[in-house]
């Protein structure tokens, strides 16, 4: 995987994502969007960006040729944003459950 394929292949998750995002149900069908499985799937692809990353810095460490620092600095950082969003997103959520824990009824 050269650098330029692999920020091809960020783009083309970025549009997909656009064009699902510009697809999402209104209204009361947005009600049946499965959040929880939108969640799971969402820490699934942030483990697998950082399983990938250590795996392919393992690589880059044995001194296997099909790994290249470019490779390896480019897979750690998506890990790493990807894990930042998580985060950011856990955090958000724990907002809104403290917020709604206060609510009066």
């Amino acid at each position: 995987m050269t650098t330029s394929s692999g920020i091809d292949q960020m783009v083309a998750q970025l549009r997909a994502v656009a064009a699902q995002a510009a697809q999402a149900p209104a209204g009361d069908d947005a009600a049946s969007v499965d959040f929880a499985a939108l969640l799971r799937n969402a820490l699934a692809e942030t483990n697998a960006a950082q399983m990938g990353a250590r795996e392919l810095s393992r690589q880059f460490a044995a001194g296997d040729p099909n790994a290249s620092l470019e490779e390896v600095v480019l897979t750690l950082q998506k890990a790493s944003v990807s894990f930042q969003t998580m985060v950011q997103v856990r955090n958000k959520l724990v907002s809104a459950y403290q917020e709604i824990m206060n609510m009066q009824v």
